[in-house]
């Protein structure tokens, strides 16, 4: 019988260690150690979203008489949440939306109130 064999003798060296010094590498490295909280991180950013975020686009169409693409929006970036945590996206793309979620309804508000 034949089999395919590797006649390659590589030596294994070590790892050089990843610097995390800047923002991004700290955000990657919290989000790493988060893996086994996945559960959680859904369910706060659903509630996060449903008690703080959905009523945004009311309060702006109604108040400052935004346009209603803030509404698609926020039904956009609420239903890739939910599409996300239950398709079974890793933690790194879960905090992703979660995090530009956050940062798209905050500079909506800054637009539209300022």
């Amino acid at each position: 019988m034949a089999t395919i064999t590797s006649n390659a003798n590589w030596e294994a060296k070590a790892a050089t260690p990843v610097h995390t010094n800047n923002l991004l590498g700290k955000w990657n490295v919290f989000m790493e150690s988060q893996s086994d909280r996945i559960m959680l991180w859904f369910l706060i950013s659903l509630l996060f979203q449903g008690v703080l975020i959905l009523p945004v686009p009311a309060i702006l169409i109604y108040y400052t008489n935004a346009p209603v693409g803030v509404l698609a929006i926020t039904l956009a970036l609420f239903f890739a949440n939910i599409i996300a945590g239950m398709g079974g996206a890793g933690i790194k793309a879960l905090l992703w939306i979660f995090a530009v979620s956050i940062a798209t309804h905050l500079l909506m508000i800054l637009i539209f109130m300022i």
